[in-house]
């Protein structure tokens, strides 16, 4: 890995080529995917029968589009039953984080006659993508699936792409079945986002869709947001280490090759204030490299956005890490707790040499839908409040209205919303 001396111009280098990775950048696409959601629209059931043949080569019809109880079933005797087993445990941690994050609706009365709340409610129905092939991963089902679960979802819906046969990956439906996903429907792609928003007559229409795919599907999910809501449109997998010079070199090589064995445009980032951890570190990478399944899609992600920086201090190497504001960020520092405390931007934090981050991929409880591309400056994990929709309640009573109404008319009048004014006004039009 190329190791980089951490300054103002090296850092803003870093930025400029990482935004380039956005699914924003990818705009010659659009077209093709506005016209399938067009297509989608006016066709419906046709249309997606018609794109399942064309890319995926297979035929669906009204009939087996869903995924019946059968193939569930089948599905079970395919998945290794220890694996079955963890995905198990793995779903009660994530439900058992996520439960946490719940919150109940509240009503605060006044002496004076004010009433005040917000009611809490799930969404009705929420729809999650899954990618086939071999980005079909369960642990995606089981983030995607169980926060809406604990908010109360009654309905959740799933599109997976199927496989030449037909049928879709053992894994993923044993997930969604564990998850407890209501209804699976074989499509996938562009058509698979817009068939949810819009409803077709086998899928029905969301509230929600959350889930990762392809630029495709990226690009479908920002098209059809505002007619329905989405987690959001992420971006390639991304992992920053910060670390000192009591790191371990191995757990630090591992760790940012979890990530670039994603794909070509995942990035994998140290910031360290030792010389030379930075350059241990280089050289266990390209040791485990040689060593891994997926070396050449390893190769091109660091040869294009692994970089090893060394910083002055660990001020300067913080700072740095909050302009990445990366995906998942881990802290291999004499104290990581206290590092931490300075940190402000990143999706997932994970603290400690025990703390890889393929703990939080599969099994701690947080979930692993996380903002990319920086906008973990703005953006959370996929959490329960993704699910939820917040009612505001407002009740006045006729001498709290009394105590206020002159100011509303005037806030109102001085806006030239002189029915709004009236609207207050002739409640008490009778009263000196």
């Amino acid at each position: 890995m190329r190791i980089i001396n951490l300054n103002e111009d090296s850092k803003n280098t870093l930025l400029e080529q990482l935004i380039k990775r956005s699914p924003q950048s990818y705009g010659q696409y659009e077209q093709t995917v506005n016209e399938i959601i067009e297509n989608v629209k006016e066709s419906r059931d046709k249309a997606l029968f018609d794109y399942t043949q064309k890319f995926d080569h297979c035929t669906i019809t009204a009939e087996t589009i869903q995924v019946t109880r059968e193939e569930i079933e089948e599905a079970y005797t395919k998945v290794n039953p220890d694996l079955v087993e963890v995905m198990k445990k793995s779903a009660a941690n994530i439900t058992k984080f996520h439960q946490k994050q719940l919150h109940n609706s509240w009503i605060a009365p006044e002496e004076d006659g004010t009433i005040l709340g917000q009611k809490i409610l799930p969404i009705e129905i929420s729809g999650v993508y899954v990618p086939g092939g071999k980005a079909a991963y369960p642990s995606s089902v089981l983030m995607n699936v169980l926060p809406a679960k604990v908010a109360g979802v009654k309905r959740i819906i799933m599109t997976t792409p199927p496989g030449k046969d037909g049928k879709v990956n053992p894994g993923t439906l044993v997930a969604a079945d564990i998850a407890g996903v209501n209804e699976i429907y074989k499509v996938g792609g562009a058509q698979a986002i817009a068939a949810m928003a819009f409803g077709t007559e086998s899928i029905p229409k969301v509230d929600k869709i959350t889930g990762p795919g392809n630029i495709f599907v990226a690009l479908a999910k920002k098209a059809c947001f505002g007619f329905v809501s989405i987690d959001s449109i992420a971006g390639p997998s991304e992992i920053l280490v910060l670390a000192d010079e009591t790191a371990n070199p191995r757990y630090v090589a591992a760790d940012l090759l979890s990530q670039a064995e994603h794909d070509e445009l995942a990035s994998a980032i140290l910031i360290t204030t030792s010389r030379e951890l930075a350059e241990k570190v280089s050289v266990e990478v390209e040791n485990f490299t040689k060593e891994l399944s997926r070396e050449q899609i390893i190769r091109s992600s660091l040869d294009n956005y692994g970089n090893i920086f060394v910083a002055e201090t660990m001020d300067e190497a913080i700072a740095a890490a909050n302009e990445i504001a990366s995906e998942h960020l881990e802290i291999l520092t004499v104290n990581p707790f206290e590092t931490m405390t300075k940190i402000k931007n990143a999706g997932a934090i994970f603290l400690g040499e025990y703390s890889s981050e393929p703990l939080g991929d599969y099994f701690a409880g947080p979930n692993h839908i996380l903002p990319t591309n920086g906008t973990a400056k703005f953006f959370s994990p996929l959490n329960v409040d993704d699910f939820m929709k917040k009612t505001s309640i407002i009740s006045y009573s006729k001498d709290a209205l009394k105590k206020v109404h002159k100011d509303i008319e005037l806030f109102a009048k001085e806006e030239g919303l002189t029915a709004h004014a009236n609207s207050i006004k002739v409640r008490f039009e009778n009263e000196r």
